[in-house]
Parts: C-alpha cells; structure tokens; sequence
C-alpha cells in the first residue's frame, strides 16, 4: 500500500496535537509538517496543502475557510475540525454512524466537515429517536451538558491550569454561553432532524478531558408509548455492530450511583458511550458520554480520515 501524505494545519492545538499524537507510527501514512519558523507562513503552509493527499485543518473558522479557498480545483482532501464548514452543503458532515449511508458519502467526498463534541453526542441520541418517530421533530429539546477544559483551547486550558485562577478546585462544574447561541446549535439542529434548535446549557469542568450531554425529552414531547424501553431499543437495534458507538444495557430498575455517568468514562478513545433512563413520570433521559477530544475531535478526524484514504475505519483507533 502506497504511503498517503497528510498535514495537519494546526498541528500545536490541542485537537492537533492529539491528531499528531495518535498519527505517529503509522506504516501506512507520511506526517509532513513545517518547521516552526514556517508554521504561520502562508506561501509554506500553500504550497504543502497543494502537495498532500489529505491535510487536516485545525484552525480557527476564517483562516479554514481561506485555506480551504486556497484548494479549490485541487485534488487534495480536507478533513476541516473548525466550525466553519460544517452546515455548508458543499461540505459532507463526517459523522460515519449518522445514517447508513453517510460512511460511502465520507468515502468518496473530497471535502469533510469533522463534527463538533457536543453535537456528536446530539445528533447520534436524537436522530434515530425521530426517524422511528418516537419524538416529534418539532419537539422542544433542552440539552445539557459539560465537558473537560481542554475543549476551549490553549486559552481556557491556561485559565483553569493557573493556580491563581482556583478553578481547578471547583466543586461544580462552570455554566458557559448561556446567553447567546453557542455554535455548535446549528449542526445540532440541522443533522439530529430537529426543527427548532434546542435550548443547549453547556458547561465547563474541573477536569482536562471527558464530556457529558444529557437530553432531557419530557413525556409530552414522546410519541404514545415511546418510554425508556422503546427509546433504548431504538438506540440499540440503530448501532448494532458499530465499533465506536455503545449503546448501553438498559437499566431498570434504575441502580446507577455517582460514577455511573462519569464524564471522563471514555477518555483517551474513539467510542461514545449512549445511555437510556426512564423516569417514573414517563419523563426519559438519554445521556452520551465521550472524549471531548477523541470520538468529538481528533478520533472522529482520523475515522474520517481513514475512510477518504481507503483506510481500515478502526485503524489506529481505540474503542
């Protein structure tokens, strides 16, 4: 097999680096990179673009979109971890588990928009729910969630590292956004089938990665009959056989306890861990746990790197 060229735009960010990290070794792939003194170049990091097989961007939004603009009419993949691209239709949403058809879309797509953590966890819990029309797609959805600090970059990781700051003594985890539109809602709204963006409360905590999304469906929003059982079967029977999405065994009586829904369950691989509970009132809770930087960042960018480059989808990967 023929080793493919990849560069990572962006290779010292967290989700980079991670990337990188997980990249290394590989048999079947070349790193090429820039030194540091032509990292930020624009002519340098042009001309490697135009001379890869697939490069990762790892960039904030507008300088993904000039980069991607740089290679219009190339034929070098994109696999874009920024927000920028990802509910433009040009763009296929690299979600492979989505619908059964998206991993073909993702093979044969020159350009792939990487999903956000906490729309991953989203669109994987609800859409399946209303195809089986089990919720409404008009159904208003509160979400909530929180996630590990590294999720917010180099400057957020220094905030909550500075031991000035205290936070990483908090014993509750920091609201954030919550007066604005976060900008995950989008793709949230756009690839779980909803037809109104959820009211989305996320939420930052004292810890380096790890992510918790809770959707809390209240019995109204429910189909006649469609409780805790028939949500979980739904769930189940939609990621039979999928390496990286569990849906897990349903539980009821309920007997979790304070570990049970751990943010930090799936730390350090690609999988997505989906979980069912049934309330008494008929109210249902499904939660998604996963690596804010694994199954919601870098692990998702290499599965879809893999599949562009006719790779084994699992490779290099831990679920």
């Amino acid at each position: 097999m023929d080793r493919a060229r990849v560069f990572i735009d962006g290779h010292v960010g967290t989700t980079g680096l991670r990337i990188r990290d997980w990249l290394e070794g590989r048999a079947d792939l070349e790193l090429l990179s820039l030194d540091e003194g032509r990292r930020k170049d624009e002519s340098a990091r042009r001309a490697l673009l135009e001379q890869v097989d697939l490069a990762v961007l790892c960039l904030p939004d507008e300088a993904a979109r000039q980069a991607a603009g740089w290679l219009e009419g190339s034929d070098t993949k994109l696999v874009d971890a920024s927000t920028a691209h990802r509910v433009d239709e040009s763009w296929v949403f690299g979600l492979p588990e989505m619908t059964p058809d998206q991993r073909d879309r993702i093979r044969g797509a020159r350009l792939v928009s990487n999903p956000g953590c906490y729309p991953t966890a989203v669109v994987l819990a609800l859409r399946p729910l209303i195809e089986a029309g089990l919720l409404a797609s008009d159904a208003p959805v509160s979400v909530r969630a929180v996630s590990g600090y590294s999720g917010g970059g180099r400057a957020l990781i220094e905030r909550w590292q500075d031991a000035g700051t205290g936070l990483l003594n908090l014993v509750h985890d920091a609201p954030y956004a919550i007066d604005r539109v976060h900008k995950h809602v989008p793709e949230m709204t756009r690839f779980s089938g909803l037809e109104h963006s959820p009211a989305f409360v996320p939420s930052v905590g004292p810890f380096r990665t790890g992510m918790r999304v809770e959707m809390q469906l209240h019995q109204a929003v429910l189909a006649p009959g469609a409780g805790g059982k028939r949500i979980w079967e739904a769930l189940d029977s939609r990621y039979a056989g999928e390496v990286f999405v569990r849906v897990m065994p349903l539980r009821d009586p309920f007997d979790g306890d304070e570990h049970t829904f751990d943010p930090r369950t799936c730390n350090d691989t690609n999988r997505i861990d989906l979980s069912v509970v049934a309330n008494a009132a008929g109210h249902v809770w499904v939660v998604g746990v996963l690596d804010n930087l694994g199954k919601g960042a870098a692990g998702q960018a290499i599965q879809n790197l893999n599949l562009m480059l006719g790779r084994p989808e699992a490779e290099g990967l831990r679920a």
